[in-house]
C-alpha cells in the first residue's frame, strides 16, 4: 500500500469516524456506552473500532491511533482530571509505559508531526464514554512522557497567548472551559442515575429530554458537579428553574412565580407548570444523594426576589 492511499484512507476513515460521532450522539446523548464504541463502524468493508483494550487506540485497518481513553473513575473516587488539564486549558495525556519509543507513544508523535486530530474518550462511569472531536495533540514531550491535546478548537490558542494580565486570563478561561466540558457530561450522568432517568418535577422519562441542572452554579465555588447539587429536570422546567419562572423550597416543595400562576395559555403553562405549583419534587432513593438544602435555600431566594 503506497503513502498517498494510506493518507487518503485514514483522512477518510477519521471523517467518517466523526460523522459517526455526530449521528450517536445525537441518537444517544453526549455518552456512549463502550459496546457501541467497541463495535464501531463500518467503512466501505472495513470494520472500524473506535475504543480497545488499550488507552492507546489504533484499529487494525490504519498506521496510527485513532482516539486515545481515560479509563472511568473507580466508585466513590472522581477522577482526577483537574490534575491534568492545564492553566491554557490542554489536556495532559500520558505515554504508555516508560519508553518513548514504545510503538503506541510513536503513532501518537507522528499524529503531533502530521496534525492528524483523533478522538478523546473521557470514561465518565463504568462501560460510558463521552468523546470529544476532533481533537488535536499540539505538543509532544517524550522527555516527560505525555503529550498536550487541545479538546475544542479554541483550546490551542492558549499556548499562543502571551504573559501579563490578558494573556493569564485568557489561559484561565480556557482551562475553565476545558474543565467545564469535562465535568458537565459526568455531572449529567451522575445527577440522572440518582433520579432514575425522571424529570423531578414532571416525572418525563425521555433521556434525551433530560438535563441536569446545578443549583448553585458551577460559576460559584461552592457550585461543584456532584449530585446534591443538581436536579434531574426536563428542558422546559431546567428552563423555568434557571429563569426563576419556577422555585424549589428547601422541603423540596415547588413553587411557580406569582405573575406565572395567574396567566391564561395552552395547556403547557396549565399542566406544565402552574398544575405543579405546590407539589414535592421526586427524590433521589439514596439520603446522601438528596439536593442540598443550604443550597435550594439560597436558590430560592434567589427565585423570591425575581417573584
Amino acid at each position: 500500500m503506497d503513502q498517498p492511499f494510506v493518507d487518503t484512507f485514514d483522512h477518510e476513515v477519521r471523517l467518517a469516524a466523526f460523522q459517526f460521532l455526530d449521528e450517536q450522539t445525537l441518537r444517544h446523548g453526549e455518552v456512549l456506552p463502550w459496546d457501541l464504541l467497541k463495535r464501531g463502524f463500518s467503512h466501505h468493508g472495513t470494520e472500524i473500532q473506535l475504543i480497545g483494550a488499550s488507552g492507546i487506540w489504533k484499529p487494525a485497518a490504519l498506521e496510527l491511533p485513532i482516539s486515545i481513553t481515560t479509563a472511568p473513575p473507580k466508585a466513590n473516587r472522581p477522577a482526577p482530571y483537574e490534575d491534568v488539564v492545564r492553566d491554557d486549558g490542554l489536556l495532559v495525556y500520558r505515554y504508555q509505559g516508560t519508553d518513548p519509543r514504545n510503538h503506541f507513544n510513536v503513532g501518537l508523535r507522528r499524529l503531533f508531526e502530521l496534525q492528524r486530530p483523533l478522538i478523546y474518550l473521557y470514561g465518565v462511569d463504568k462501560g460510558r464514554y463521552q468523546p470529544f472531536w476532533p481533537s488535536i495533540i499540539v505538543e509532544d514531550h517524550p522527555g516527560d512522557l505525555h503529550v498536550a491535546v487541545a479538546l475544542y478548537e479554541g483550546a490551542a490558542a492558549g499556548t499562543e497567548l502571551g504573559t501579563g494580565p490578558a494573556g493569564e486570563a485568557g489561559r484561565s478561561y480556557a482551562r475553565r472551559l476545558t474543565l467545564r466540558r469535562l465535568h458537565q457530561a459526568a455531572f449529567r450522568e451522575r445527577v440522572l442515575r440518582a433520579y432514575r432517568q425522571t424529570c423531578a418535577v414532571c416525572r418525563l422519562h425521555h433521556v434525551e429530554l433530560l438535563d441536569a441542572a446545578h443549583i448553585l452554579p458551577d460559576s460559584d465555588p461552592r457550585g461543584v458537579p456532584v449530585v446534591p447539587n443538581g436536579l434531574a429536570l426536563c428542558k422546559i422546567h431546567h428552563a423555568a428553574f434557571d429563569r426563576h419562572i419556577m422555585g424549589v423550597r428547601p422541603d423540596y416543595v415547588i413553587e411557580i412565580r406569582s405573575d406565572v400562576l395567574g396567566e391564561e395559555d395552552g395547556p403547557m403553562l396549565r399542566h406544565g407548570l402552574q398544575g405543579v405549583h405546590n407539589a414535592k419534587i421526586l427524590l433521589p432513593r439514596r439520603q446522601p444523594d438528596h439536593p442540598n438544602p443550604d443550597f435550594l435555600e439560597e436558590r430560592y431566594e434567589q427565585f423570591r426576589r425575581a417573584g
